[in-house]
Order: C-alpha cells, then sequence, then structure tokens
C-alpha cells in the first residue's frame, strides 16, 4: 500500500519542468508514497479550496513543487511606499496554488517538502518562513548530482512521511 502524500504543482509545464516532476514521482513511488493532486489525481465536486482541505485531510505529508509560471524582464517592487525597489532583471512567479495548499498543509501539521525553480521567491519559498529548508530546482536539465541529490532529500523526507501515517494509525 502506497501513502498519499499531497502534491502542489502547476498542471501546465514546460519540459525541463515536466522532467523534474516526473522524476520527483518516481523518487515517491521508490519510498513508498503516492502522489495527490487536485485536478490531476483527484478531480472536485465541491469548489476547489474545499476540496483541497478534503483531499490533504487524507495525505501525510505534502510536496510543494515551485515552478515558475509567470515571468516578466522587469518590475517594481512595494509601489508608491518608502520600501519601493525596482528590479531590472528577470521576476519569476509560480502559481498562486502553491502558496494556498502549503498553508493548508502546515495547519495540518504534515512534513512538507519544498521545491523552487531559480528566481522563485516569496511566501512559502522564502527561506526561515518555516523551519523547513527550501531545495532549489536549477531551471536546466538536471546533471546527475542534482538527481541524486533530489532523491536523498526525498526519502530523507520519506521518513517522516511513514512516521506520521503510523503515528495516526496507531
Amino acid at each position: 500500500m502506497l501513502i498519499p502524500v499531497f502534491g502542489s504543482c502547476p498542471t501546465h509545464l514546460n519540459d525541463i519542468q515536466d522532467e523534474t516532476k516526473r522524476l520527483i514521482l518516481g523518487e515517491l513511488g521508490h519510498a513508498g508514497l503516492e502522489w495527490r493532486s487536485l485536478g490531476q489525481t483527484d478531480y472536485p465536486t465541491n469548489y476547489p479550496l474545499k476540496e483541497v482541505h478534503i483531499l490533504a485531510k487524507h495525505c501525510s505529508g505534502g510536496v510543494i513543487l515551485g515552478f515558475s509560471q509567470f515571468e516578466t524582464a522587469k518590475g517594481v517592487w512595494k509601489r508608491g511606499t518608502p520600501f519601493e525597489k525596482r528590479q531590472n532583471t528577470g521576476v519569476f512567479m509560480p502559481t498562486p496554488w502553491n502558496h494556498l495548499e502549503s498553508g493548508i498543509l502546515y495547519s495540518l501539521g504534515l512534513p512538507l517538502l519544498v521545491f523552487r525553480e531559480d528566481g522563485i521567491s516569496g511566501g512559502i519559498f522564502d527561506n526561515g518562513v518555516t523551519d523547513l529548508f527550501i531545495q532549489d530546482i536549477p531551471k536546466k536539465r538536471l546533471t546527475k548530482q542534482d538527481k541524486k541529490v533530489a532523491k536523498e532529500v526525498i526519502h530523507k523526507w520519506a521518513r517522516k512521511v511513514h512516521a506520521h501515517y503510523y503515528e495516526e494509525e496507531a
């Protein structure tokens, strides 16, 4: 039997992002875990945010994949405030669902594993927001070393998920 874990990931990915997602899903399977995600493995009969909560309550961990879904060449942070800052390099944004879903998972006390693509920041992807170490995903094809690190991280986190699952069962 596979232990369910909630997966937060955009539906539409480019080829490199999809390759990374497939690597992570494969390692979850090797660790005895099953990826569950609204709109990908489970389909709502209610409004989506409620369905996320219902599905998450039946999972023993959460994986957040912070892939870039919006990119702009430059921008202005906090416009019109004393903290206004112009950014003349690329700005990358994940899907807002990463933040909503990670908040639900965190509030349920589930072990979380958070990955972010280069350039992704804010919310759950900021270091120090939680006690989590945020794992970086390069925007290029994964090297053998990248894959080895990802596998080790996933298997270490999977032990926490197994402990949570069997603690709940007792």
